[in-house]
């Protein structure tokens, strides 16, 4: 994990094996804010959803004493709602994913996609 500091405040950066391994043993709080199109299409099991396009007019999630975790497709957006987690939103520590979802694939993580035949979510490994 790497950490910034911005303002005084942290912004962490997880790799998809550090998200993987606190997500299965229940400790972070994973939001993805990418649209949701892409989230109905293809996400990480047990993320919520929350996207950047909303992030100003909603409250974000918070995960009391989890640590929250941003993710969107290739990090860009997830930085960008991070960082007005931290200045907008109160937050004094948030992460994002490394790479963002395509990294999380590369990887070869578990995500949920959509099979085609019946538009149906489907468990699926990245290869």
């Amino acid at each position: 994990m790497k950490t910034e500091d911005i303002d005084g405040k942290q912004l962490e950066t997880w790799t998809p094996d550090e998200v993987q391994e606190a997500m299965m043993d229940g400790e972070i709080v994973l939001i993805d804010v990418r649209t949701p199109q892409e989230y109905m299409f293809e996400s990480i099991p047990g993320a919520l959803l929350a996207p950047l396009a909303n992030l100003g007019a909603v409250s974000m999630p918070v995960g009391g004493d989890k640590p929250v975790v941003l993710y969107c497709g290739s990090a860009k957006r997830s930085r960008k709602a991070a960082e007005m987690c931290l200045g907008q939103k109160g937050f004094d520590k948030i992460a994002h994913l490394e790479g963002g979802f395509g990294n999380w694939k590369a990887s070869k993580m578990p995500y949920l996609g959509t099979n085609m035949a019946t538009g149906a979510p489907e468990r699926m490994k990245a290869e």
